[in-house]
């Protein structure tokens, strides 16, 4: 498989991202409480393809039910570019539309039904492993 780096990022830009994506991959349109409120559309990748490269100190964190799920908001512009999904705690959930070429990139949105967590979260274990 063919990895790419991809920039991103928050909307005011103190938060800045790398992240390696395949030439074509798949993107959670998930319809659980928090995406749906926010349009919310997520890759998720293994932890190894993210890097964090500003922005740590510019970051607020917000959970809820669990707890599991980190989600990480930019406290300037409150956009979250990225986040410890609760399905996959090893790996990230980049938003699609904070990389810096999203509109350019091959990609199949796909339907989430995250109303139903449970009954379906295992569908997304694989995305954050290598491999």
């Amino acid at each position: 498989m063919n990895i790419i780096r991809h920039k991103g990022g928050c909307h005011c830009g103190a938060v800045r991202f790398d992240v390696g994506l395949p030439e074509r991959f798949e993107a959670e349109d998930c319809n659980c409480s928090i995406c749906a409120m926010s349009g919310n559309i997520h890759v998720i990748v293994p932890a190894s393809r993210f890097k964090l490269l500003q922005g740590e100190d510019a970051l607020t964190r917000y959970t809820f039910n669990t707890g599991a799920a980190q989600h990480l908001f930019c406290k300037t512009c409150g956009v979250k570019s990225y986040y410890i999904p609760r399905s996959n705690p090893d790996g990230v959930a980049v938003t699609y539309r904070c990389l810096d070429d999203w509109q350019n990139l091959d990609v199949t949105v796909c339907p989430f039904d995250g109303q139903n967590w449970e009954a379906n979260a295992g569908r997304l274990a694989h995305k954050s492993k290598d491999g």
